[in-house]
């Protein structure tokens, strides 16, 4: 047996073994943490039925058939009735030191008593913290960053020793990917959790109830009593006592009080938020309550980052296609994607490329045999897949898969009966870092099945046989692919009927190009004399010696080394009248890059989306993005060489924004020297508006402007 099926019996063997914890009721517990109060009332008559908890030392010894109202002082009903919806929550009046929370479950209605906040302090002075919180989670730039703010806002929330970003990945597993910590404590970072961990029941219930609360895991359940009410849910009880399988998995992690909060998107559990303490530790409602709306926050922004990486790969794709669309037109379709094999190999972040015609297979970049691709054409087109076939674990699908040797992902689109397409990615070796060893054997005594893991040690695994994952976008850009190759074979049917169009838009084309020559003819004087006005500028420098005249005349020379970047990147598209200012952009920065040395250029991050734009609009855009960056170079950093530099272009409707973000010493002087008067020229003359605001650190200057004029 090979070590990668191994390694899979035992993971299989290992989620069978623990499928006992996946069936256990755990909203069925019929107790509650001691803490906390929990009484269960007719909601007709209000009379109480059951409780659990220190109700004698807190209420009353008569607790039990008295009126719910009268027992906690305040008109039960009138509450229940002003409750926004069935199954929700309504907060009543504390009473005796303890906040009271009503809710309806099946035939019962269930009030809860936690201990209030000592100092809970003002409600708008909370407000306006979780305000300044989210406003930072917006100007996150990834992903990444966004997470590691979160980790830190919610342990200053509440107080723990540790706080944790917790992602769900597809297997169900988990992964960390943020972390927040008292520096004698374990790291977790990167470090992921089997899916075992938490089981399915478990985080159906994350989904329902969004916070959940140990204060001491050393707790002693208080039952629900008199006997006969232990079928009651709880599912929707903060204070209810949890499965004696998750105490002892905390306590094997060491970790004496836990709290969770969970980050759900679009109604799906994306991650939690765990919360670690080493002592044991309350986490009042008020608290909770700022938790789960700082979640909702911060899955509202998870959700926008993957929207927006989302639209920039479809909008990168449909870019492609729209450059493919009429070179497929000119002729037989196949041939000229047989031609350009290299750039469709590219357009779906392949390693290799397969055309399939009949018998005759082209290949470009890696690719196995052809008579091995034949046989997997063979095996695939036995599939009811319809078209489109993808998968990142070849060997997992096709039993024949070790002919295509170190390949494991394959994207097959089959156009007709006679051409297929297929896309090809090696295997991409993976170290995963587990929190202990993920496929360690279970006892099979059935007695002991319901135990956690006790380890925690860093286990490293290597996992093969496994490409980069094809992702939603990439499929449906093969999809539209396939509709584009029929739609061109359509149209070539129908060319003989446009000769007369053709030849139009031949000498059309031809004028374009004698323009372009003329263009490329000006550039290429434009760069000479730049070159010598920069010459000139350098003997000057050289000539005047050390002081303010050499220095101005060297940032005149290099302002003036960026206006020429500008400008031969400019004239280096195909297109004169209209350019793609994100490519532009990238072009010209990466020169900027290069020039400024690697001490600049690693800091240097680039989030550009494609616009199209008026080519005399690109040259204004890239003088003021040129001199931005210029700008946070000289000023930002003035104690170092070096530091982030975040370079953002986004589209909304018939407007742009450029970004220049640094997380410098903020604005410095009031900004009146050249390159100053120059960039408001340069604004004002593409009706544009420049903003400066603080980046908290740095400074953000975002240039806001129209994408044609008016």
């Amino acid at each position: 047996m090979d070590p990668q099926t191994a390694s899979n019996d035992a993971l299989l063997s290992a989620v069978s073994a623990l499928t006992p914890c996946d069936r256990e009721p755990i909203h069925l517990p019929g107790s509650v943490q001691p803490h906390g109060i929990m009484l269960i009332a007719d909601p007709r008559t209000l009379q109480v039925a059951a409780g659990a908890g220190a109700i004698e030392q807190v209420l009353s010894a008569d607790w039990l058939g008295a009126n719910l109202s009268e027992l906690l002082h305040q008109d039960i009903a009138a509450l229940t009735d002003a409750a926004p919806g069935p199954g929700g929550t309504v907060l009543g009046t504390p009473v005796a030191g303890h906040d009271v929370a009503l809710h309806r479950a099946g035939p019962w209605l269930i009030a809860e008593l936690e201990p209030t906040e000592a100092d809970p302090g003002s409600v708008a002075a909370t407000l306006g913290w979780l305000d300044a919180i989210t406003a930072g989670f917006e100007r996150a730039g990834t992903l990444r960053m966004l997470a590691d703010r979160a980790a830190v806002a919610f342990r200053t929330l509440t107080g723990f020793d540790r706080v944790m970003i917790y992602r769900f990945l597809d297997d169900e597993a988990g992964s960390v990917i943020a972390e927040d910590r008292d520096p004698a404590l374990r790291s977790f970072l990167n470090h992921h959790f089997p899916a075992s961990d938490i089981p399915r029941q478990a985080r159906a219930l994350y989904v329902r109830n969004r916070t959940r609360v140990i204060p001491d895991i050393a707790y002693v359940p208080a039952p629900l009593r008199p006997a006969g009410f232990e079928q009651v849910d709880l599912s929707d009880v903060a204070i209810r006592s949890v499965s004696p399988v998750h105490v002892e998995y905390l306590r094997n992690m060491g970790v004496q009080a836990s709290a969770s909060i969970s980050i759900v998107k679009d109604g799906l559990l994306w991650g939690l938020v765990a919360c670690h303490n080493m002592t044991p530790r309350l986490m009042p409602r008020s608290v909770r309550a700022a938790a789960a709306a700082m979640a909702s926050a911060l899955a509202r922004q998870i959700l926008a980052k993957e929207e927006a990486e989302a639209y920039r790969v479809r909008l990168a794709l449909r870019s492609e296609e729209d450059a493919l669309r009429p070179l497929l037109q000119e002729g037989d379709p196949f041939r000229v994607l047989g031609e350009r094999g290299d750039e469709l190999r590219r357009m779906l972040d392949a390693d290799g490329l397969v055309l399939i015609r009949d018998q005759n297979v082209t290949v470009s970049g890696v690719a196995p045999a052809d008579i091995d691709v034949m046989d997997l054409l063979r095996w695939a087109s036995l599939r009811e897949d319809g078209p489109v076939f993808s998968t990142r674990e070849l060997a997992v699908d096709w039993p024949d898969a070790g002919a295509f040797g170190t390949i494991a992902g394959v994207l097959a689109l089959r156009v007709d009966d006679r051409h297929t397409l297929m896309w090809l990615r090696v295997e991409q070796i993976e170290e995963i870092e587990w929190a202990g060893n993920p496929h360690k054997a279970i006892p099979h005594d059935p007695a002991a099945t319901l135990h956690p893991r006790a380890s925690f040690e860093s286990w490293h695994e290597t996992v093969r046989g496994r490409a980069r994952r094809w992702t939603l976008e990439q499929i449906e850009g093969a999809n539209r692919l396939r509709r584009l190759l029929r739609e061109a074979r359509a149209s070539n049917e129908l060319r003989r009927l446009n000769q007369e169009l053709e030849r139009t838009g031949a000498e059309k084309d031809a004028l374009l190009t004698q323009k372009d020559l003329l263009m490329r003819e000006v550039d290429h004087r434009v760069q000479n004399s730049l070159q010598l006005v920069s010459s000139f500028l350098a003997i000057q420098a050289r000539d005047a010696g050390p002081g303010i005249v050499a220095d101005q005349l060297r940032e005149a020379r290099s302002r003036l080394s960026a206006v020429a970047l500008v400008h031969r990147r400019l004239y280096r598209e195909d297109q004169i009248k209209t350019i793609d200012l994100s490519r532009y952009l990238g072009e010209l920065l990466e020169d900027l890059k290069a020039s400024l040395g690697d001490e600049w250029s690693r800091h240097m991050m680039l989030s550009i989306a494609p616009v199209l734009i008026p080519t005399d609009r690109a040259v204004n855009i890239g003088l003021v993005a040129a001199e931005l960056v210029i700008n946070a170079t000289k000023y930002a950093y003035p104690k170092q060489s070096g530091g982030p530099i975040e370079i953002t272009l986004e589209q909304y409707r018939n407007r742009l924004r450029l970004i220049v973000a640094d997380q410098g010493v903020g604005k410095q002087g009031d900004g009146e020297g050249f390159g100053s008067r120059m960039m408001r020229a340069v604004i004002q003359r593409i009706d544009g508006q420049m903003d400066y605001l603080s980046n908290d650190p740095g400074l953000r200057a975002v240039l806001t402007a129209p994408i044609e004029a008016a």
